[in-house]
């Protein structure tokens, strides 16, 4: 099954991490959710959480995320503070490119893929709904789920504009951008789904990867000289991350700012072939993720 893909994971990591990686797709992922500090605070989550006797455990390097050890989501989605906005489920690594990025009061912020508004809603909460975030979706119904997200969170400092991001005039500018590309998915596949052969393929990356040269070379060209941005991928092969990044730097003048934030060292890291990036392992905690920051000089 897949063994194109088990090729292109021993060429990139060797076998010994292949078989991690292979172990990480098989394993059942735990739920995890955020605070959203809009509407609600950790000590009223924490407090909901004991009297409820779910069992959770903290995030070293976000006060704001929660593992739960004995939940599944639809156990969750049934809770009040679900329904009313104050927790959102979202994957670990998918919380990790908003907190890089560190999105600033006062700051024009875009975010490039918006949809379904998990990092939007939660760059609007890491700066307090003070920043003009604009969000940009071009699919119908993806949009409509990006307005009910942005609404029950309470981000009222975001605006969406239906477009594809890579028409955007070139007359914009933003002081940090998120893109959080579309991609194969290679860091969040299931080897139990019998369809996997169906719909993840060589074709798949190849169109991504025209889609992420693309996206990139638009958020640098619309990023004010001097601000950053973040690239992120839930893929874990190189031609869909480091060598896009690569082909953009070769054309436009951008630096790579090392990540690191308080408890980096607690993520399982897959080795990159560009220091200062931060590519995840997939596990039972995490999906396989990739993030990188640029600096537009």
């Amino acid at each position: 099954m897949l063994e194109f893909l088990e090729q292109i994971l021993e060429k990139q990591y060797g076998e010994e991490n292949k078989n991690k990686i292979l172990e990480g797709y098989n394993s059942k992922r735990k739920v995890t959710f955020r605070v959203n500090t809009l509407k609600s605070d950790i000590c009223e989550i924490e407090k909901i959480l004991n009297e409820l006797n779910f069992e959770y455990e903290n995030v070293p390097w976000s006060k704001e995320a929660f593992i739960l050890k004995n939940a599944k989501e639809s156990d969750i989605q049934e809770l009040e503070i679900y329904k009313q906005g104050k927790i959102y489920l979202q994957s670990l690594s998918s919380m990790l490119p908003p907190i890089v990025l560190q999105p600033k009061e006062g700051a024009d912020i875009l975010d490039m893929a918006a949809a379904p508004g998990g990092k939007t809603t939660q760059m609007a909460a890491l700066s307090n709904n003070k920043a003009h975030i604009t969000a940009c979706e071009m699919n119908n119904i993806r949009i409509e789920k990006l307005k009910y997200n942005i609404e029950k969170q309470g981000a009222s400092c975001v605006y969406i504009m239906q477009k594809d991001s890579r028409q955007i005039d070139d007359f914009f500018s933003f002081d940090q951008i998120l893109l959080d590309a579309p991609c194969s998915g290679s860091g969040t596949l299931n080897f139990e789904d019998k369809n996997i052969d169906k719909y993840f393929t060589l074709k798949l990356i190849e169109k991504s990867t025209k889609a992420q040269f693309a996206l990139l070379n638009k958020a640098v060209k619309i990023l004010k000289k001097g601000q950053e941005m973040v690239y992120s991928t839930c893929s874990i092969l190189s031609q869909e991350n480091e060598e896009i990044v690569e082909k953009v730097m070769k054309e436009n003048k951008i630096e790579i700012v090392p990540i690191n934030f308080e408890g980096i060292e607690h993520l399982p890291i897959l080795p990159t072939k560009i220091k200062g990036t931060v590519c995840v392992c997939p596990n039972e905690l995490y999906e396989g993720f990739f993030i990188i920051k640029l600096k537009k000089i």
